[in-house]
Protein backbone atom coordinates (compact mmCIF):
# COMPACT_ATOMS: atom_id res chain seq x y z
CA UNK A 1 0.00 0.00 0.00
CA UNK A 2 2.44 2.63 0.87
CA UNK A 3 4.44 2.18 -2.48
CA UNK A 4 1.50 3.95 -4.22
CA UNK A 5 1.29 6.21 -0.72
CA UNK A 6 0.64 10.04 -2.53
CA UNK A 7 -1.93 8.70 -5.00
CA UNK A 8 -4.13 6.93 -2.17
CA UNK A 9 -3.64 9.67 0.52
CA UNK A 10 -4.94 12.11 -2.47
CA UNK A 11 -7.61 9.64 -2.26
CA UNK A 12 -8.48 9.71 1.05
CA UNK A 13 -8.20 13.30 1.67
CA UNK A 14 -11.18 13.58 -1.04
CA UNK A 15 -13.06 10.44 0.74
CA UNK A 16 -13.01 7.90 -1.26
CA UNK A 17 -13.41 4.47 -0.69
CA UNK A 18 -11.29 1.89 -2.28
CA UNK A 19 -10.01 -1.86 -1.85
CA UNK A 20 -6.07 -2.19 -2.28
CA UNK A 21 -4.20 -5.04 -3.19
CA UNK A 22 -0.67 -6.05 -1.91
CA UNK A 23 1.77 -8.51 -2.44
CA UNK A 24 2.38 -10.52 0.70
CA UNK A 25 5.01 -12.85 -0.39
CA UNK A 26 6.78 -14.13 -3.54
CA UNK A 27 8.29 -17.36 -5.22
CA UNK A 28 10.47 -17.83 -8.21
CA UNK A 29 10.27 -15.12 -10.71
CA UNK A 30 7.84 -13.05 -9.74
CA UNK A 31 8.33 -9.60 -11.35
CA UNK A 32 7.35 -7.42 -8.36
CA UNK A 33 8.28 -7.45 -4.36
CA UNK A 34 6.54 -7.66 -1.52
CA UNK A 35 4.79 -4.18 -0.47
CA UNK A 36 4.06 -3.87 -4.37
CA UNK A 37 0.11 -2.67 -4.18
CA UNK A 38 -2.69 -2.10 -6.93
CA UNK A 39 -6.06 -0.14 -6.09
CA UNK A 40 -8.85 0.23 -7.28
CA UNK A 41 -11.75 3.12 -5.89
CA UNK A 42 -15.50 2.93 -6.22
CA UNK A 43 -15.92 4.37 -9.22
CA UNK A 44 -13.40 1.78 -11.26
CA UNK A 45 -10.28 4.09 -10.98
CA UNK A 46 -7.23 1.99 -10.52
CA UNK A 47 -3.50 2.39 -9.53
CA UNK A 48 -0.05 0.74 -8.87
CA UNK A 49 0.63 -2.74 -10.30
CA UNK A 50 1.13 -6.27 -7.99
CA UNK A 51 2.65 -8.23 -11.26
CA UNK A 52 3.70 -5.92 -14.18
CA UNK A 53 0.73 -7.18 -15.81
CA UNK A 54 0.31 -11.12 -15.55
CA UNK A 55 -2.67 -10.80 -13.31
CA UNK A 56 -3.73 -7.48 -13.02
CA UNK A 57 -6.99 -7.69 -14.61
CA UNK A 58 -7.92 -10.49 -12.10
CA UNK A 59 -6.78 -8.78 -9.07
CA UNK A 60 -9.08 -5.82 -10.59
CA UNK A 61 -12.29 -7.67 -9.79
CA UNK A 62 -10.67 -8.94 -6.59
CA UNK A 63 -10.78 -5.50 -5.57
CA UNK A 64 -14.20 -4.19 -6.80
CA UNK A 65 -15.86 -7.18 -5.04
CA UNK A 66 -13.70 -6.50 -1.93
CA UNK A 67 -15.48 -2.87 -1.85
CA UNK A 68 -18.87 -4.63 -3.09
CA UNK A 69 -19.08 -7.52 0.46
CA UNK A 70 -16.08 -5.56 2.75
CA UNK A 71 -14.56 -8.80 3.03
CA UNK A 72 -10.40 -9.38 2.69
CA UNK A 73 -9.16 -11.95 0.15
CA UNK A 74 -5.78 -13.78 0.14
CA UNK A 75 -5.40 -15.17 -2.75
CA UNK A 76 -2.68 -17.05 -5.00
CA UNK A 77 -1.44 -16.59 -8.04
CA UNK A 78 1.45 -18.76 -10.26
CA UNK A 79 2.45 -20.54 -13.44
CA UNK A 80 0.19 -23.16 -14.45
CA UNK A 81 0.89 -25.44 -17.74
CA UNK A 82 -2.50 -25.57 -18.66
CA UNK A 83 -3.52 -21.59 -17.96
CA UNK A 84 -0.45 -20.40 -18.42
CA UNK A 85 -1.38 -17.89 -20.87
CA UNK A 86 -4.58 -16.86 -18.75
CA UNK A 87 -4.79 -16.20 -15.73
CA UNK A 88 -1.53 -16.97 -13.95
CA UNK A 89 2.35 -15.51 -13.84
CA UNK A 90 3.48 -16.87 -17.28
CA UNK A 91 7.57 -15.83 -16.42
CA UNK A 92 6.99 -18.75 -13.63
CA UNK A 93 6.86 -17.26 -10.57
CA UNK A 94 4.59 -17.13 -7.56
CA UNK A 95 2.67 -14.10 -5.76
CA UNK A 96 0.11 -14.40 -2.41
CA UNK A 97 -1.90 -11.30 -2.79
CA UNK A 98 -3.67 -9.70 0.35
CA UNK A 99 -6.88 -7.73 -1.23
CA UNK A 100 -8.28 -5.35 1.84
CA UNK A 101 -10.90 -2.72 1.21
CA UNK A 102 -10.54 0.48 3.12
CA UNK A 103 -13.74 1.80 3.40
CA UNK A 104 -15.57 4.26 5.73
CA UNK A 105 -16.25 3.22 9.02
CA UNK A 106 -13.62 0.41 8.48
CA UNK A 107 -11.39 -0.18 12.04
CA UNK A 108 -8.06 0.20 10.11
CA UNK A 109 -9.45 3.26 7.67
CA UNK A 110 -8.09 5.81 10.26
CA UNK A 111 -4.61 4.78 10.70
CA UNK A 112 -4.30 3.56 7.02
CA UNK A 113 -5.03 7.41 6.65
CA UNK A 114 -2.05 7.78 8.92
CA UNK A 115 0.54 5.41 7.20
CA UNK A 116 -0.37 7.24 4.00
CA UNK A 117 -0.44 10.87 4.96
CA UNK A 118 3.46 9.53 6.58
CA UNK A 119 4.53 7.97 3.33
CA UNK A 120 2.82 10.25 1.03
CA UNK A 121 5.12 13.34 2.91
CA UNK A 122 8.70 11.89 3.07
CA UNK A 123 8.28 10.61 6.72
CA UNK A 124 9.47 7.36 7.92
CA UNK A 125 6.83 4.94 8.42
CA UNK A 126 5.95 0.91 9.08
CA UNK A 127 2.31 -0.32 8.54
CA UNK A 128 1.54 -3.60 10.58
CA UNK A 129 -1.50 -5.45 9.20
CA UNK A 130 -2.81 -8.49 10.01
CA UNK A 131 -2.77 -11.16 6.96
CA UNK A 132 -3.93 -14.39 8.86
CA UNK A 133 -5.11 -15.30 12.07
CA UNK A 134 -8.77 -15.40 14.12
CA UNK A 135 -11.34 -13.31 12.66
CA UNK A 136 -11.45 -10.79 15.59
CA UNK A 137 -8.09 -9.41 14.55
CA UNK A 138 -8.64 -9.02 10.88
CA UNK A 139 -9.51 -5.69 9.68
CA UNK A 140 -6.90 -4.32 12.37
CA UNK A 141 -3.89 -1.89 11.57
CA UNK A 142 -0.86 -0.44 13.32
CA UNK A 143 1.44 2.14 12.49
CA UNK A 144 4.79 3.00 14.05
CA UNK A 145 6.85 6.37 13.42
CA UNK A 146 10.08 7.09 14.93
CA UNK A 147 9.48 10.17 16.85
CA UNK A 148 11.92 12.40 18.56
CA UNK A 149 11.93 9.91 21.90
CA UNK A 150 11.79 6.74 19.79
CA UNK A 151 9.08 4.61 18.50
CA UNK A 152 5.58 5.42 18.11
CA UNK A 153 2.73 3.41 17.35
CA UNK A 154 -0.91 4.51 16.29
CA UNK A 155 -3.79 2.12 16.41
CA UNK A 156 -3.66 -1.93 17.39
CA UNK A 157 -5.49 -4.70 17.24
CA UNK A 158 -7.69 -4.62 19.99
CA UNK A 159 -6.37 -8.42 21.06
CA UNK A 160 -4.00 -8.92 23.93
CA UNK A 161 -2.05 -5.53 24.73
CA UNK A 162 1.28 -8.03 24.06
CA UNK A 163 0.94 -8.14 20.63
CA UNK A 164 0.43 -4.77 19.79
CA UNK A 165 3.70 -4.33 21.81
CA UNK A 166 5.75 -7.17 19.99
CA UNK A 167 4.67 -6.11 16.37
CA UNK A 168 5.51 -2.60 17.07
CA UNK A 169 8.63 -3.85 18.23
CA UNK A 170 9.00 -5.85 14.88
CA UNK A 171 7.80 -3.38 13.04
CA UNK A 172 10.03 -1.07 14.09
CA UNK A 173 13.04 -3.24 13.66
CA UNK A 174 11.57 -3.37 9.74
CA UNK A 175 11.53 -0.25 9.49
CA UNK A 176 15.24 0.99 10.87
CA UNK A 177 16.28 -1.71 7.37
CA UNK A 178 13.46 -0.22 5.15
CA UNK A 179 12.06 -3.83 4.91
CA UNK A 180 9.01 -4.88 4.11
CA UNK A 181 7.51 -8.49 4.98
CA UNK A 182 5.36 -10.35 6.85
CA UNK A 183 5.94 -12.03 10.67
CA UNK A 184 4.33 -14.82 12.20
CA UNK A 185 3.64 -14.53 16.21
CA UNK A 186 1.19 -15.98 18.60
CA UNK A 187 -2.34 -13.70 19.39
CA UNK A 188 -0.79 -13.01 22.96
CA UNK A 189 2.39 -11.40 21.29
CA UNK A 190 4.75 -14.54 21.41
CA UNK A 191 4.54 -18.43 20.87
CA UNK A 192 1.22 -18.26 22.62
CA UNK A 193 -2.10 -18.35 21.49
CA UNK A 194 -3.55 -18.43 17.59
CA UNK A 195 -1.01 -17.85 14.82
CA UNK A 196 -1.13 -14.52 13.48
CA UNK A 197 0.85 -13.77 10.27
CA UNK A 198 1.29 -9.73 9.72
CA UNK A 199 2.62 -8.12 6.74
CA UNK A 200 4.40 -5.15 7.71
CA UNK A 201 5.24 -2.64 4.91
CA UNK A 202 8.22 -0.04 5.53
CA UNK A 203 8.07 3.41 3.79
CA UNK A 204 11.41 4.80 4.43
CA UNK A 205 13.26 8.19 2.85
CA UNK A 206 15.16 7.46 -0.39
CA UNK A 207 18.69 5.83 0.71
CA UNK A 208 21.28 7.90 0.74
CA UNK A 209 24.69 7.94 -2.20
CA UNK A 210 27.43 10.35 -1.34
CA UNK A 211 29.89 11.14 -3.90
CA UNK A 212 33.29 12.09 -2.63
CA UNK A 213 35.18 13.88 -5.64
CA UNK A 214 33.74 16.45 -8.18
CA UNK A 215 35.32 15.53 -10.96
CA UNK A 216 33.39 14.63 -14.87
CA UNK A 217 33.05 10.69 -13.78
CA UNK A 218 30.68 12.12 -10.29
CA UNK A 219 28.49 14.31 -12.56
CA UNK A 220 27.58 11.03 -14.71
CA UNK A 221 26.88 9.02 -11.29
CA UNK A 222 24.67 11.65 -10.03
CA UNK A 223 22.32 11.12 -12.96
CA UNK A 224 22.48 7.66 -12.42
CA UNK A 225 21.77 7.75 -8.75
CA UNK A 226 19.00 9.95 -9.07
CA UNK A 227 17.62 7.58 -11.62
CA UNK A 228 18.01 4.64 -9.34
CA UNK A 229 16.01 6.33 -6.69
CA UNK A 230 18.87 7.90 -4.53
CA UNK A 231 19.10 11.29 -2.51
CA UNK A 232 22.50 12.06 -3.74
CA UNK A 233 25.01 14.46 -1.99
CA UNK A 234 28.43 15.55 -4.16
CA UNK A 235 31.36 16.63 -1.73
CA UNK A 236 35.03 17.89 -2.06
CA UNK A 237 37.07 20.01 -0.35
CA UNK A 238 37.80 22.28 -3.46
CA UNK A 239 35.06 25.25 -4.11
CA UNK A 240 35.85 25.38 -7.56
CA UNK A 241 34.46 22.09 -8.79
CA UNK A 242 31.80 21.63 -6.13
CA UNK A 243 28.93 23.73 -7.46
CA UNK A 244 25.69 23.75 -8.31
CA UNK A 245 26.29 24.32 -12.28
CA UNK A 246 27.90 21.26 -12.35
CA UNK A 247 25.99 19.34 -10.85
CA UNK A 248 22.58 20.66 -11.40
CA UNK A 249 20.71 17.16 -10.52
CA UNK A 250 22.17 16.55 -6.93
CA UNK A 251 20.53 17.06 -4.02
CA UNK A 252 22.94 18.83 -2.07
CA UNK A 253 26.71 19.61 -2.77
CA UNK A 254 29.29 20.13 0.23
CA UNK A 255 32.10 21.46 0.29
CA UNK A 256 34.39 20.28 3.03
CA UNK A 257 36.88 17.92 3.60
CA UNK A 258 35.53 14.46 2.50
CA UNK A 259 36.21 12.44 5.86
CA UNK A 260 35.22 15.56 7.92
CA UNK A 261 31.55 15.76 6.54
CA UNK A 262 31.72 11.95 7.13
CA UNK A 263 32.17 12.35 10.45
CA UNK A 264 29.20 14.19 10.76
CA UNK A 265 26.59 13.48 8.25
CA UNK A 266 24.06 10.67 9.18
CA UNK A 267 24.49 6.99 7.22
CA UNK A 268 22.41 4.12 7.45
CA UNK A 269 22.78 0.60 6.28
CA UNK A 270 21.48 1.89 3.04
CA UNK A 271 23.72 4.27 2.18
CA UNK A 272 26.40 3.67 -0.57
CA UNK A 273 29.64 5.95 -0.55
CA UNK A 274 31.40 6.07 -4.00
CA UNK A 275 35.10 7.92 -3.30
CA UNK A 276 35.78 9.39 -6.58
CA UNK A 277 38.83 11.64 -5.57
CA UNK A 278 41.81 8.53 -6.17
CA UNK A 279 44.04 11.11 -4.45
CA UNK A 280 45.74 9.11 -0.87
CA UNK A 281 45.19 12.92 1.09
CA UNK A 282 41.53 12.70 0.62
CA UNK A 283 41.38 9.07 -0.22
CA UNK A 284 42.83 7.69 3.07
CA UNK A 285 41.32 9.53 5.78
CA UNK A 286 37.99 8.96 4.52
CA UNK A 287 38.14 5.33 3.80
CA UNK A 288 39.73 5.07 7.47
CA UNK A 289 36.39 6.14 8.82
CA UNK A 290 34.38 4.76 5.85
CA UNK A 291 35.21 1.21 5.80
CA UNK A 292 34.17 1.41 9.65
CA UNK A 293 30.74 2.74 9.49
CA UNK A 294 27.38 0.36 9.19
CA UNK A 295 26.85 1.31 5.31
CA UNK A 296 25.65 -0.86 2.81
CA UNK A 297 28.34 0.19 0.13
CA UNK A 298 32.10 1.84 -0.17
CA UNK A 299 34.03 1.77 -3.30
CA UNK A 300 36.83 3.29 -4.74
CA UNK A 301 37.63 4.79 -7.90
CA UNK A 302 41.86 4.39 -9.32
CA UNK A 303 43.51 2.22 -11.40
CA UNK A 304 45.42 -1.27 -9.48
CA UNK A 305 48.21 0.59 -9.10
CA UNK A 306 46.20 3.10 -6.94
CA UNK A 307 44.34 0.54 -5.12
CA UNK A 308 47.21 -1.05 -3.85
CA UNK A 309 49.13 1.77 -2.82
CA UNK A 310 45.90 2.66 -1.13
CA UNK A 311 45.46 -0.43 0.59
CA UNK A 312 48.83 -0.24 1.66
CA UNK A 313 48.53 2.80 3.20
CA UNK A 314 45.10 1.80 5.24
CA UNK A 315 47.11 -0.73 6.73
CA UNK A 316 49.48 1.01 7.87
CA UNK A 317 46.91 3.31 10.06
CA UNK A 318 45.63 -0.01 11.21
CA UNK A 319 42.55 -0.41 9.13
CA UNK A 320 42.16 -4.72 9.58
CA UNK A 321 41.80 -7.07 6.95
CA UNK A 322 38.26 -7.68 7.58
CA UNK A 323 37.77 -3.51 6.93
CA UNK A 324 39.15 -3.68 4.19
CA UNK A 325 37.69 -6.76 2.73
CA UNK A 326 34.51 -4.17 2.13
CA UNK A 327 36.21 -1.98 -0.09
CA UNK A 328 34.85 -2.27 -3.78
CA UNK A 329 38.59 -1.00 -5.37
CA UNK A 330 39.01 -0.18 -8.71
CA UNK A 331 34.88 0.43 -8.05
CA UNK A 332 32.89 -0.93 -10.55
CA UNK A 333 31.48 -4.02 -12.21
CA UNK A 334 33.79 -5.12 -15.50
CA UNK A 335 31.66 -3.54 -18.10
CA UNK A 336 34.93 -2.51 -20.25
CA UNK A 337 33.72 1.12 -19.58
CA UNK A 338 35.55 4.18 -20.98
CA UNK A 339 33.15 7.12 -21.00
CA UNK A 340 32.00 9.00 -17.26
CA UNK A 341 28.84 7.73 -18.78
CA UNK A 342 29.61 4.39 -19.13
CA UNK A 343 31.84 4.35 -16.02
CA UNK A 344 28.53 5.73 -14.27
CA UNK A 345 26.68 2.65 -15.05
CA UNK A 346 29.43 -0.09 -14.08
CA UNK A 347 29.05 1.65 -10.64
CA UNK A 348 25.60 1.42 -10.39
CA UNK A 349 25.51 -1.80 -11.32
CA UNK A 350 27.82 -3.29 -8.52
CA UNK A 351 25.99 -1.23 -5.98
CA UNK A 352 22.85 -3.35 -7.34
CA UNK A 353 24.28 -6.66 -7.72
CA UNK A 354 25.95 -6.02 -3.50
CA UNK A 355 22.23 -4.99 -2.63
CA UNK A 356 20.46 -7.73 -4.23
CA UNK A 357 23.25 -10.32 -4.10
CA UNK A 358 23.35 -10.48 -7.51
CA UNK A 359 26.67 -12.64 -9.27
CA UNK A 360 27.27 -9.58 -12.00
CA UNK A 361 27.72 -12.16 -14.69
CA UNK A 362 25.59 -12.22 -17.84
CA UNK A 363 22.35 -14.30 -17.31
CA UNK A 364 22.69 -15.83 -20.86
CA UNK A 365 23.64 -19.18 -20.52
CA UNK A 366 23.46 -18.79 -16.51
CA UNK A 367 22.24 -21.01 -14.02
CA UNK A 368 21.59 -18.80 -11.55
CA UNK A 369 17.91 -17.01 -10.20
CA UNK A 370 17.00 -13.99 -11.83
CA UNK A 371 15.94 -12.13 -8.57
CA UNK A 372 18.27 -13.34 -5.85
CA UNK A 373 16.32 -11.82 -2.26
CA UNK A 374 13.22 -13.81 -3.38
CA UNK A 375 12.02 -16.30 -0.75
CA UNK A 376 9.27 -19.03 -1.02
CA UNK A 377 5.84 -17.35 -0.12
CA UNK A 378 3.60 -19.28 2.65
CA UNK A 379 1.89 -21.87 1.38
CA UNK A 380 -1.60 -20.91 1.68
CA UNK A 381 -4.79 -22.20 -0.31
CA UNK A 382 -5.46 -20.80 -3.66
CA UNK A 383 -8.11 -18.69 -2.68
CA UNK A 384 -9.23 -18.27 0.96
CA UNK A 385 -11.40 -15.79 2.27
CA UNK A 386 -10.17 -14.77 6.21
CA UNK A 387 -12.40 -12.48 7.20
CA UNK A 388 -14.85 -9.28 7.35
CA UNK A 389 -13.57 -5.85 7.97
CA UNK A 390 -17.38 -4.48 7.33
Amino acid sequence: MLDIAEELNHWTRQGRDFAVATVVAVGGSAPRRPGAALAVDSGGTAIGSVSGGCVEGAVYELCQQALTDGETVLQRFGYSDEDAFAVGLTCGGVIDILVTPVRAGDPARPVCEAALAAAASGEAAALARVVSGPAELLGRALLVRPDAAGERAIGGFGAHPELDRTVAGEAAAFLDAGRTGTLEIGEQGSRCGAPVTVLVESSVPPPRMIVFGAIDFASALVRVGKFLGHHVTVCDARPVFATRARFPEADEIVVEWPHKYLERTRVDGRTVLCVLTHDAKFDVPLLELALRLPVAYVGAMGSRRTHLDRDRRLREIGVSEPELARLRSPIGLDLGARTPEETALSIAAEIVAARRGGSGVSLTGAHTPIHHDTAPPRQVSSTRRIGSVA
